[in-house]
């Protein structure tokens, strides 16, 4: 194979690229457009004269040329959409389309991106510019330092990190108003202050498989001491000691598989090189932004890192042609190190056109030209960034000494570079922290958090016998304070099932709380109790705040429904044990009632009449069927609700259970109930017999009521039979009573006085064990 590359760009980044491609066996030329002083004397390479912002010309150039690939160094031509002029004439391109150069290219998209894939970030608002009023006072109110972002491209240079709300505000007024950023300011990321090391990490991507390199850490500032300006650079080293093959490890399952995921699933996935940084805080590692390119300068140290056999011609092909896993990405141990030789007055202004000359280097140390261009037999300045001197040692100091070594060697007018580059490994390397908890991954502040949220939801469920606070070891309920003379404790615990994983699937996560109080208080009631208090368990992978609350404000909405109190429970964060994203809960209930009115009572006797009580849905049993016949039916979660095109069926499938204390408990309290039956696990035929005396049994009529639309739904779809049907779901009674047959009419009056409109008379109690279920093919009409 003899390639032709065309790499567009003119900085020290595209004379990397184009001396590493220039050792590939495949390559036979490369054409680097503009390119610079030190691309035009590489091995194999030609400079063009082209303008790189001229697409329909550099197509041209291409096809007269038979160029088999082309290499976007810098953002904006793939912003513009340069992916696109090539590939309508055939020509592949290491680099994004313009809808996945997005993620670059607005960091509002991109944060947008994130909070949809959970992906960890920072806490954010994104505000135009005509909405400066808004954004001022959200500075003013957020509770935290904050990041303003220019959600444009800007060159590296649109961030600004006030120390001040006062700072903040002006900044605001800068970008959105004064315009400093122009266009790229039309929108502003206004995004919580994160501390920690940061990290970049460059990964190959095909739209399927993701490939880091190792960690880089960049020095953004003018000045030693990470002092002064923003830059485009002024130096970088690899790999960073902070980023441990753990945090590596997490990095790529919490943020580069999701996001090329995520990038696919929306319809732009993503091909060339994702450049992602990252904060490294307490909770883990935040994503701060993506990029859609090699970056600069730390392309120039990964490049030294690169085996001498790794051949990166052969990646970018196998990434264009969407099969990066069959090659291998062969690093060599060891550290490479960038540090950037600046123009006089950089990143002002600065004068141009100084002459530029290179001594003999140090082994392994290369002097990669950015801004600088040939000027007949010499070499001139000609941008704020003149040259890279990077360097490979085995050892981080060793590749520090041969790269200042070399900056020594490389002479002009002005020259400006930091003389501190590394220094935070440097500093840590003989003095590594000790781990913590959150580096473990759990974060205590998250869980704070949390409590904090649902403090008031909790609250809210006061009653007498408890105050509903959260905080303490454990909770408290005075009995005494209720009035009960003889009282039997009632205790019930249960879960949702797998009715959890459609929830996680559709992303609702505010009624599956609902479902768990329901649960385990319909159990309470069927004995006669009356709820007095909730207890509830939430555990995780990794804590997300907003979905945990989501689920303890239905917990406490349910519970003050039920007239409990929700005294206490606990959040467990842990790592390994659940996949990213998902979480399980369970739940205890206690209850009482006086000693006499204990159910199901003994004299429950044959001919006694049994009612059917509406369900609120399929409530939180059968759920593993259920999925199993939607993936069978064609329909979607996200699709029309079959029987209710309002919602979706995820919604539709999603109803809470229904909660009866507030109906049934005062009917039961009066003496009109002999037995209650709820519905759950096991359907009919399993739950009814629980509350006859044994030897006993019943028929139930199944033409006594209408199946609703979701049971037939789940029979057609899935063709369940009417038996397995009754064996399984509620099929729409969710409770079952034993009433004596005299006090039926009675008993039905006051359960709608109690707000139950629909009451059904669906059997009788019978001398045979057993459940017959009678009439089932109605179900089938």
């Amino acid at each position: 194979m003899a390639l032709k590359v065309l790499i567009i760009g003119s900085g020290g980044r595209e004379h990397a690229l184009a001396w590493k491609l220039a050792r590939s066996d495949l390559v036979q030329h490369i054409y680097v457009c503009p390119g610079n002083g030190g691309t035009s004397n590489e091995h194999k390479t030609t400079n063009v004269d082209v303008s790189a912002a001229d697409f329909p010309a550099l197509v041209k150039f291409a096809v007269e040329h038979d160029i088999s690939l082309v290499v976007p160094g810098p953002e904006q031509p793939l912003v513009d959409g340069v992916e696109t002029h090539f590939r309508k004439v055939g020509i592949p391109v290491f680099g994004p389309s313009a809808l996945a150069a997005r993620m670059e290219g607005s960091k509002a998209f991109s944060k947008d991106f994130m909070q949809r894939h959970n992906i960890p970030t920072a806490e954010y608002r994104v505000f135009r510019a005509s909405e400066v009023d808004r954004a001022v006072d959200y500075v003013k109110t957020c509770g935290f330092k904050v990041v303003l972002k220019a959600s444009g491209l800007a060159a590296g240079k649109g961030v600004l990190i006030p120390e001040t709300v006062d700072e903040a505000v002006a900044g605001l007024r800068e970008i959105m108003v004064d315009n400093v950023f122009g266009p790229a300011g039309d929108k502003v990321v206004v995004e919580e202050l994160l501390s920690g090391p940061e990290v970049s990490v460059l990964a190959f991507a095909d739209g399927y498989t993701i490939v880091p390199l190792p960690a880089a850490q960049d020095h953004k500032r003018i000045g030693e001491g990470d002092t002064g300006p923003n830059t485009g650079g002024m130096g970088a080293y690899a790999p960073a000691p902070v980023a441990t093959p753990a945090i590596m490890q997490s990095i790529m399952k919490e943020v580069l598989q999701p996001t090329i995921a995520g990038m696919r699933k929306e319809g732009y996935p993503f091909v060339g090189m994702l450049f992602t940084g990252l904060m490294l805080t307490e909770a883990g590692p935040k994503v701060l932004e993506y990029n859609v390119r090699f970056g600069d300068p730390e392309t120039e140290a990964l490049m030294l890192l690169l085996a001498d056999d790794c051949d990166l011609a052969a990646i970018l092909l196998a990434c264009v042609e969407r099969r990066l896993d069959a090659v291998e990405v062969k690093i060599r141990p060891g550290f490479g190190v960038s540090v950037v030789l600046a123009s006089q007055g950089y990143p002002g202004s600065y004068a141009k056109g100084k002459e530029v000359t290179v001594g003999d280097l140090p082994q392994n140390v290369i002097a990669f030209h950015a801004g600088t261009v040939s000027s007949g037999e010499k070499t001139v300045t000609s941008g704020g960034r003149v040259m890279v001197v990077t360097g490979y040692a085995p050892t981080l100091r060793e590749a520090l000494d041969a790269v200042y070594a070399g900056v020594e060697k490389v002479s002009f007018e002005g020259k400006v570079y930091r003389r501190d580059i590394a220094h935070r490994a440097l500093a840590t390397q003989n003095n590594a922290p000790g781990l913590t908890y959150a580096q473990a991954g759990v974060s205590v502040d998250a869980g704070n958090s949390l409590v904090e949220t649902i403090k008031p939801f909790v609250r809210a469920t006061r009653r007498p016998g408890a105050d509903a606070e959260i905080g303490g070891f454990g909770g408290v309920f005075d009995l005494k304070a209720i009035g009960y003379t003889d009282p039997l404790l009632v205790s019930g615990t249960d879960g949702v099932g797998t009715k959890l994983r459609v929830a996680m699937d559709v992303g609702v996560h505010d009624t599956i709380g609902i479902d768990l109080v329901a649960m385990s208080v319909n159990d309470l009631l069927v004995q006669g109790a009356e709820p007095l208090y909730f207890l509830d368990y939430f555990a995780c992978s990794k804590l997300d705040v907003s979905v945990a609350a989501q689920v303890v404000k239905g917990i406490a909405a349910a519970c003050k429904e039920s007239r409990c109190a929700l005294i206490g429970g606990e959040t467990a964060e842990m790592p390994g044990m659940y996949e990213e994203g998902d979480y399980d809960v369970a739940g205890f209930s206690v209850g009482a009632v006086e000693r006499e009115k204990i159910l199901p009572r003994p004299d429950i006797a044959p001919g006694d009449v049994l009612l059917g009580i509406p369900s609120s849905g399929i409530h939180s049993n059968g759920f593993s069927l259920i999925r199993k016949v939607v993936s069978l039916s064609g329909v979607a979660y996200s699709d029309p609700c079959p029987w209710d095109s309002s919602i979706t069926l995820g919604r539709a499938l999603l109803e809470p259970t229904k909660l009866y204390v507030n109906s049934l408990l005062p009917v039961a309290q009066a003496g009109l109930i002999k037995g209650m039956s709820h519905i759950t696990g096991g359907g009919f035929t399993e739950n009814v017999p629980r509350m006859l005396p044994k030897g006993l049994g019943c028929y139930i009529d199944a033409s006594t009521w209408e199946l609703p639309p979701v049971f037939r739904f789940l029979m057609k779809y899935g063709n369940v039979a009417p038996s397995e049907m009754a064996r399984t779901f509620n099929n729409g009674l969710g409770m079952v009573l034993a009433v004596d047959p005299s006090l039926v009419d009675e008993t039905i009056k006051a359960l709608h006085a109690a707000g139950e409109s629909q009451v059904y008379r669906i059997g009788e109690v019978t001398s045979q064990a057993g459940v017959d279920m009678r009439n089932l093919e109605a179900w089938r009409s």
